[in-house]
């Protein structure tokens, strides 16, 4: 199966399009990828005996080091590994297409890994891996993206033995290059699920699972400061690994159970 299905036709429309553009680059006639199918694996291990890998596109990295690349106009395509037991204090982000606010005032908005760990010391999940992978996903160059650093991606995934991925996209044009990445992890054999806040893109691009729910790029994890929010997302997220014969996607009922706490007082 293709990641990008009829790619020679995308890369004529992104040809197009690229051509017609000046800094900052305008989306609103962008040639997003379509996909009419999925890939799918089955996950062959309940959650609490699994390695899962957290993959972010809210663009972190190691304050000290070199910042993601905005100015290249195909996008920065490196993705880089961070070790899980980071002090978050010491993770910066390169922001392209959302707000870093949020993740300013709380890194668990795109990168949870305080919640994570607490999935894995609640025994949810088996264990969260030791580094998680970063990339700054305003990509507008999906097709090369595609061919070039997924692959690579895909091969650290299975150095690790990593036997399910989350994947978090930032912004809007996150949710395609996440997309792709989810679709191109499940077609190497590792399940995946995708939290989104863009319906409309992430049922274009077409990952194997994603839960959607009415949140904000930025902070796509949940609420920035409100653990209890971000748990509930990645809980049931997560637990869509399990039980998912078929591709597929979903609407967390996250938003429910928060206005039924607005009502009571309770938030």
């Amino acid at each position: 199966m293709e990641i990008i299905e009829q790619v020679d036709q995308w890369r004529g429309k992104y040809r197009s399009w690229s051509s017609s553009q000046r800094e900052p680059a305008d989306l609103k006639q962008y040639p997003f990828v379509e996909n009419k199918r999925a890939p799918f694996t089955a996950t062959r291990r309940a959650l609490p005996m699994l390695n899962l890998a957290l993959i972010s596109s809210a663009g972190a990295y190691i304050d000290g080091t070199t910042p993601f690349d905005t100015n290249q106009t195909h996008g920065d395509m490196n993705i880089r590994e961070i070790p899980t037991e980071i002090d978050a204090r010491d993770l910066r982000f390169t922001a392209r297409g959302y707000d870093p606010k949020f993740v300013q005032e709380d890194v668990n908005a795109e990168v949870p890994l305080g919640r994570l760990l607490e999935l894995e010391a609640n025994r949810v999940i088996g264990q969260l891996n030791s580094v998680f992978w970063s990339l700054c996903g305003f990509i507008p160059d999906a097709a090369t993206f595609a061919e070039t650093a997924l692959p690579k991606l895909v091969a650290r995934l299975k150095y690790y033995d990593v036997q399910g991925a989350l994947l978090i996209p930032a912004s809007e044009l996150c949710h395609q290059s996440i997309g792709l990445a989810a679709r191109t992890i499940e077609q190497a054999g590792i399940p995946t699920v995708t939290v989104s806040v863009d319906r409309r893109t992430i049922e274009r691009v077409r990952p194997p699972r994603a839960g959607y729910y009415q949140g904000q790029f930025g902070s796509v994890a949940g609420k920035p400061n409100f653990p209890e929010y971000q748990r509930r997302i990645l809980e049931e997220a997560l637990r869509w690994l399990e039980p998912m014969g078929e591709p597929g996607i979903r609407k967390l009922a996250v938003e429910l159970e928060s206005q039924v706490e607005a009502a009571r007082g309770e938030r």
